[in-house]
């Protein structure tokens, strides 16, 4: 058991009966009454954040995690499968558990949070970028290129991507996980 002082980011507690990721965190001692600690709680099923805030000296139950590197194979109507990089082990995760599935392609290496006891996946999180192929593109008008003119484009995934004029059909792009953005042309 540990108290509201051992609180920083990043690390996993049990809130509610249920799992939550710290987001973010501050210890205020107001002039009158006592110290606490405001805190953004991320829940690990629901991808939810909210509000909370502890008395200071307060128990929390910190739950241990491990953070692994996994392999996606495919997706089936049971979920996500990958496979362990070490043990060679397969798991099956639910599509809420996955950031973003949209930029899962098979064999890419992704990083997945376990409930240390339980062997429990409660979150999988993708590079914070990846390459992808062009499969369909408008070709761009030549001399268009007054402004940064954006054309969409459609990936091997099937996610539609704004990128510039430049850039065609068959070649290869690198786009931001998170944002969801071009980022540049890969060789």
């Amino acid at each position: 058991m540990a108290n509201t002082s051992d609180l920083k980011n990043g690390i996993c507690i049990e809130f509610n009966n249920d799992l939550y990721s710290v987001v973010e965190f501050q210890h205020v001692k107001p002039g009158k009454g006592g110290a606490f600690v405001r805190t953004k709680l991320k829940n690990l099923k629901t991808g939810r954040v909210i509000a909370n805030t502890f008395n200071a000296g307060v128990k929390i139950n910190v739950v241990r995690m491990e953070k692994r590197q996994y392999q996606f194979l495919y997706k089936d109507d049971i979920g996500y499968n990958f496979m362990n990089l070490e043990s060679f082990e397969q798991i099956s995760i639910e599509e809420v558990l996955i950031e973003n599935p949209k930029y899962l392609k098979e064999g890419q290496e992704v990083d997945i949070l376990l409930h240390a006891e339980t062997e429990t996946p409660l979150s999988c999180e993708l590079p914070p970028f990846v390459v992808m192929e062009i499969v369909y593109a408008e070709p761009g008008l030549k001399g268009d290129t007054a402004n940064t003119a954006l054309k969409q484009a459609t990936t091997e995934t099937g996610l539609v991507v704004n990128v510039p004029l430049f850039v065609n059909q068959g070649e290869k792009i690198k786009v931001d996980t998170r944002s969801g953005d071009y980022v540049e042309r890969v060789k």
